[in-house]
């Protein structure tokens, strides 16, 4: 009895799901102009990006040239994958006190998963996602890109 009870209640419920789909379907058919998606690339000028998108991994640059990143290297430790390398340098200040800084930022395009971890453990926001999407490339090598810029240095500060 109960296997017949089963029977019936998957019929039921496959029904009720045919019917949710039909009438999403048919919804987008009578109103055409109420469809959300968007048709790329031919609306790439004006197509629209939210704050959200995750599309590369940037290191925000001031004007003169500086950067926020202490070279800790708590990205590299919370990448799950590898992503990034972070090769640091250590120098003696003026005072005589060794210190390390950012000699390269490494990131990996190609092996990059666009979790987040790297940007939500930063503790002094060096690194964000930036709106770029289009990646495409013949050879992947290019994907491997060193993020702080020739000649950068850290900003005041943000030590």
């Amino acid at each position: 009895m109960r296997e017949i009870f089963n029977y019936f209640k998957t019929i039921f419920f496959a029904l009720k799901s045919l019917w949710t789909g039909m009438k999403v379907t048919s919804a987008y058919f009578f109103k055409p102009w109420k469809i959300v998606t968007q048709q790329y690339p031919e609306n790439r000028k004006k197509l629209k990006m939210y704050e959200r998108t995750k599309g590369e991994l940037v290191m925000p640059h001031n004007e003169k040239n500086e950067h926020q990143c202490t070279a800790c290297g708590i990205c590299q430790i919370n990448c799950p994958n590898g992503t990034i390398e972070v090769k640091s340098v250590t120098i003696e200040t003026p005072d005589g006190k060794k210190k390390k800084v950012l000699d390269k930022y490494i990131y990996n395009l190609g092996m990059c998963t666009f979790c987040g971890l790297c940007v939500k453990v930063c503790p002094s926001d060096a690194i964000v996602f930036s709106n770029k999407f289009e990646h495409a490339v013949f050879n992947k090598e290019k994907l491997v890109k060193t993020l702080n810029k020739e000649g950068s240095t850290l900003k005041k500060g943000a030590e």
